[in-house]
């Protein structure tokens, strides 16, 4: 399984950015897909993840009503739509697949066996 992040740049506070995730290498019907970031200096955090098999979805508390994870079947690729993005949302954001990930944990990186190389967010004040 190979994942292909890509979309993150230089902001504004109150812009939107879109971060793609480009999966391949399985077919992903009951795969989770996770969004994690990690800001200078601190640990790598949920984001949000996305279950491929019926579209539910998770959200951190700090981005939920700003971003939004979407999916393109038949490009096999995850999106992350951040609007009203603010200074503390710069980080470096990984994507992130599992084929076994539970409800229960899939806020925890460990759950996680797959990432891309990770993109790099920056929002400016």
């Amino acid at each position: 399984v190979q994942l292909q992040a890509s979309g993150g740049g230089l902001v504004q506070a109150g812009g939107s950015l879109r971060l793609s995730c480009a999966a391949s290498g399985r077919t992903f019907g009951n795969w989770m897909m996770g969004w994690f970031r990690q800001a200078p200096g601190k640990d790598r955090e949920f984001v949000t993840a996305f279950r491929w098999s019926d579209g539910s979805t998770a959200y951190a508390d700090s981005v939920k009503g700003r971003f939004t994870i979407s999916r393109d079947n038949a490009k096999n690729t995850v999106y992350l739509q951040m609007n009203s993005l603010k200074p503390e949302d710069t980080a470096v954001y990984y994507c992130a697949a599992d084929d076994s990930v539970l409800i229960s944990t899939l806020r925890h990186e460990a759950s996680y066996d797959y990432w891309g190389q990770g993109t790099l967010v920056t929002v400016s004040s």
